[in-house]
């Protein structure tokens, strides 16, 4: 997609780098956003994107986002997929801590950058143009489900900020849309999730046939902002096939019922 510039959060693992690689693969123009450099500078020699390190609970750090994309170059899009879990545990026996910290990576700096951006997203869309915010949320945003007490209470926020974000830019050319993962096998989710266990991590995923891969999910956010620019999918849920819920989900090979 020549001459479009899309900005990724989140993009030193899972489903931000795998879009940052669907991006740069179309052709576009990439700025991948994330707090470990490392990670960042391994992906820009691997695609050729340009980064930059932020913690985006910080708020001097997304102002620097913000006069560093300001100097580089437009901005056309961006993706708003940083975000995270923290446990499985009810809503009376959960950390406050935990709750603060799911809430201010998945509610607070979604709200920091979009402030931060809107004005280049504006600028990028010029004359006859449009620009796009894209946000990752989850169906944890959509149904509730026991043990999802602060993650679903973050997921929903971030779910009605998208709704209410769209209502506010209606009249202007710039699309807002949500995309809304179920279950996906990436190596750090379920992790950070369950404190580094890598054991109670792995059974989360167990002889569930095919979940979803941070390549899917990219794909799909990919094709959203590759559409027509007057064609706007407000909500994509995208799940496994093997996943009807948050809360269910087959184990085992998928087979046709008899009668």
């Amino acid at each position: 997609m020549a001459d479009r510039r899309v900005v990724v959060t989140g993009a030193s693992s899972g489903i931000g780098a795998a879009t940052v690689r669907r991006f740069r693969a179309r052709g576009w123009d990439v700025v991948g956003v994330a707090r470990r450099a490392d990670r960042l500078a391994a992906l820009a020699d691997e695609t050729g994107a340009e980064t930059f390190v932020a913690d985006l609970t910080q708020q001097a750090d997304v102002d620097a986002l913000r006069d560093h994309l300001a100097k580089t170059g437009p901005v056309h899009a961006l993706v708003n997929n940083a975000g995270g879990a923290h446990g499985l545990d009810s809503v009376e026996g959960s950390t406050v801590d935990d709750w603060v910290w799911m809430y201010e990576i998945n509610v607070i700096a979604t709200k920091r950058v979009i402030t931060a951006l809107l004005p280049l997203l504006r600028a990028g869309a010029g004359h006859g143009g449009h620009a796009d915010i894209l946000n990752v949320t989850s169906i944890a945003g959509h149904t509730a489900y026991v043990g999802g007490g602060g993650y679903n209470a973050a997921k929903f926020a971030q779910h009605a900020l998208t709704e209410v974000l769209r209502l506010e830019l209606n009249g202007e050319p710039i699309r807002v849309v949500e995309v809304a993962p179920g279950m996906v096998a990436t190596e750090e989710f379920s992790l950070v999730r369950f404190g580094g266990d890598q054991a109670k991590r792995d059974a989360v995923y167990e002889d569930v046939p095919e979940p979803l891969t941070a390549d899917d999910v990219a794909e799909t956010i990919v094709g959203a902002l590759e559409r027509p620019g007057h064609v706007d999918l407000d909500l994509i849920v995208i799940k496994p096939v093997a996943q009807a819920a948050p809360y269910r989900f087959h184990r085992g090979e998928l087979s046709v019922r008899g009668d």
